[in-house]
């Protein structure tokens, strides 16, 4: 299926900026993206340049079953994005036990935006094992395990490897094959970074999907409100970045039919899509 979910052991791993960053880079090469922020942070808007007092989202609307189609937002950044929409911590765990008693409150919308084959799903999801993660799972094609390179990430390998920071039941179980892991911040000047790195490399092989490095032009992008590769398209960091795009790319069925940019999706159910 062409959804790709991002999660995390633990939060503050830079998870949401390679999000928007990631959706960047794959509308950059030719896929029509459509992101979606299941984090109660509502943070990805930032990323792509909606206002900061700009709290409306579907997420956070989903007891009410609200038309996904009429949720999406058209970013400065060029990147179609449903929020999660502004909420408090009661809120957000109210929103998660409703989620947890009716699944079909996300996963009904979901099937619908994945009609499209042509049509990429970058999915934003909480730290850790969550509701959201458990319904979108087992649609997913990729999912992506964002990691630092420091040590306390190195003593979570294996329970990357085993799926245990997901629990030890069905989630795992599901998204055990479609694992993939990105080492974030790589510090070339850190001895311990670099270790680190090719620590899990080494013992991960294939299942690591790519690194980035540790690059100031990240902080800055996210202070400007862009992904880093329109912020600073030259820069390592935005060239990683679009190696892994590269990498997710390689892991998704194909589009079924070319999407030559710029240009609206054909299909009259997508006309919000721009390449």
């Amino acid at each position: 299926m062409p959804l790709l979910c991002l999660t995390s052991p633990k939060g503050g791993v830079g998870k949401t900026s390679l999000a928007a960053g990631l959706a960047y880079a794959l509308q950059r090469a030719g896929r029509q993206v459509l992101v979606l922020d299941c984090d109660p942070q509502n943070a990805v808007r930032l990323h792509l340049g909606l206002p900061i007092a700009d709290s409306a989202g579907f997420f956070v609307r989903l007891q009410d079953r609200p038309d996904w189609r009429a949720g999406i937002r058209q970013t400065p950044a060029g990147i179609a994005l449903l929020p999660y929409g502004e909420t408090d911590m009661r809120g957000a765990l109210a929103t998660a036990a409703q989620l947890e008693r009716d699944p079909e409150l996300l996963a009904a919308p979901l099937r619908a935006m994945l009609a499209d084959p042509s049509l990429i799903i970058v999915a934003d999801t909480p730290p850790g094992a969550s509701g959201a993660l458990s319904v979108l799972a087992p649609l997913a094609g990729v999912v992506l395990a964002v990691l630092l390179a420091d040590a306390a990430s190195t003593a979570l390998i294996p329970d990357i490897e085993s799926g245990r920071f997901l629990g030890r039941g069905t989630l795992g179980s599901l998204l055990g094959p479609k694992l993939l892991v990105v080492l974030n911040q790589v510090d070339r000047h850190s001895r311990l970074s670099i270790a680190a790195a090719e620590g899990v490399a080494a013992h991960l092989g294939p299942r690591l999907a790519g690194a980035v490095c540790r690059d100031e032009q990240v902080a800055e992008a996210l202070a400007c409100q862009k992904p880093i590769g329109l912020h600073a398209p030259s820069s390592t960091a935005a060239r990683d970045v679009a190696d892994i795009a590269a990498t997710v790319l390689r892991e998704m069925p194909p589009p079924s039919v070319a999407a030559p940019a710029p240009a609206p999706l054909s299909s009259p159910l997508f006309p919000w899509v721009r390449s």
